[in-house]
């Protein structure tokens, strides 16, 4: 078989926490990767060193006021275009030439850019679970009319699809995504009630960024995932369940008709879901540290207490709604975890910021692109005066 030229990779997000793991897959698998193109929304410094050692075609910094910045430090460097803006990413999105865009955007920001991408016929390595929650009909949909690849990067969502290759006509009974519960686990909603930022920023498994660790803590980020499998999967809503391992060694499990249950498991590593997705359908060797049984001599589980973690079950129920139901799930969400962050409002208030504004926006059973859009803006506007509220 002749070689095969090097997979091109556009990187949204390169920043972050997956943007900065996938490079690093990257760099070790020389030859057959090249970066086409990388964003980050404000870390322009670390933008600028990716861009040097990696010089894609096309650099775009989200906040415009770094613009100036980005591009006098990459003006030795003609071969990267550099832009500014959410408009901008879109853009570029959509006229790149690659083979892959890679969304590791955080939150409702990265729905615009992969549309764009889709409809320009690129696939994608979703690591962007909010573009799922937000639009899934529409993204599934536009998915099936350019014919491209949607490969999930979450580790969750990578195991199902790997536990599917080859499965292709066994219907699936069921999947069950694993939970690791969180740092609070086990804890009532007055003990809850008590939690500091700190203490929720500290993920007994995972190492991620502030906004998805927070969501782990109250269990969102689950709830996300819920819905974002129904979309990749063409899941009925009955056909999703949640269930507590605190180890996240199994990464979760696939039940087909016959009653028989697959399951990927593995060490606590994006890296690993990382690599399969930009590599599929191949499986590229790799020097990641191997799990041991012996070292995890007992895996557990249990049930997800949607009581106290009331996040999972809004989710749940925003999800057998539809329509613009999630989107407004998702933008009081982000709303209410950045006020947390802020020490604005109680770890608990979160859920109570987010329940509050799906009962007021407006409902929508069959939204469009634009009407997402407008959801976003009207909830965020919603959640914003409920936050004033609090605060007054």
């Amino acid at each position: 078989m002749p070689p095969q030229p090097p997979k091109r990779v556009a990187l949204l997000g390169s920043t972050g926490s997956i943007g900065t793991q996938a490079l690093d897959v990257l760099r070790a698998q020389p030859g057959r990767f090249v970066v086409s193109a990388l964003s980050a929304q404000s870390n322009a410094e670390l933008l600028v060193a990716q861009a040097r050692e990696f010089r894609p075609a096309a650099v775009v910094i989200g906040d415009e006021s770094r613009y100036a910045q980005v591009r006098e430090a990459l003006a030795s460097q003609p071969e990267t275009e550099v832009l500014a803006g959410a408009a901008a990413l879109t853009e570029v999105a959509g006229r790149l030439e690659t083979d892959v865009v890679l969304t590791a955007m955080v939150g409702y920001a990265g729905l615009l850019p992969t549309v764009a991408a889709i409809k320009a016929g690129h696939d994608i390595a979703l690591a962007n679970k909010e573009t799922l929650v937000v639009a899934g009909q529409l993204i599934t949909e536009l998915v099936r009319e350019h014919g491209v690849k949607l490969l999930p990067v979450d580790s969750e969502h990578s195991a199902i699809f790997q536990c599917l290759v080859g499965e292709e006509q066994n219907p699936i009974e069921k999947i069950i995504l694993t939970a690791s519960g969180g740092p609070f686990r086990g804890r009532s909603r007055a003990q809850l009630a008590q939690v500091t930022r700190a203490q929720a920023l500290k993920h007994p498994n995972w190492d991620m960024g502030a906004k998805i660790t927070i969501d782990s803590a109250s269990l969102m980020n689950k709830g996300l995932e819920v819905i974002e499998a129904k979309w990749l999967f063409g899941l009925r809503d009955e056909q999703v369940e949640v269930i507590v391992h605190p180890q996240s060694i199994v990464h979760s499990l696939v039940q087909f008709e016959d009653g028989s249950l697959k399951a990927q498991l593995g060490l606590p590593d994006m890296k690993l879901p990382i690599q399969y997705a930009l590599g599929y359908p191949q499986r590229l060797s790799n020097e990641f540290p191997r799990f041991n049984f012996l070292d995890y001599p007992q895996l557990t589980f249990e049930a997800a207490d949607t009581s106290a973690f009331r996040n999972l079950g809004l989710a749940f129920e925003a999800m057998r709604r539809g329509g613009n139901a999630p989107c407004i799930l998702n933008a009081a969400n982000e709303i209410a975890v950045a006020a947390f962050l802020r020490d604005e409002i109680g770890f608990l208030q979160m859920s109570d910021l987010v329940e509050t504004s799906l009962a007021r926006v407006s409902y929508l059973a069959a939204p469009t692109l634009a009407d997402y859009v407008a959801t976003d803006q009207e909830t965020r506007r919603v959640a914003a005066d409920l936050l004033g509220a609090v605060r007054a």
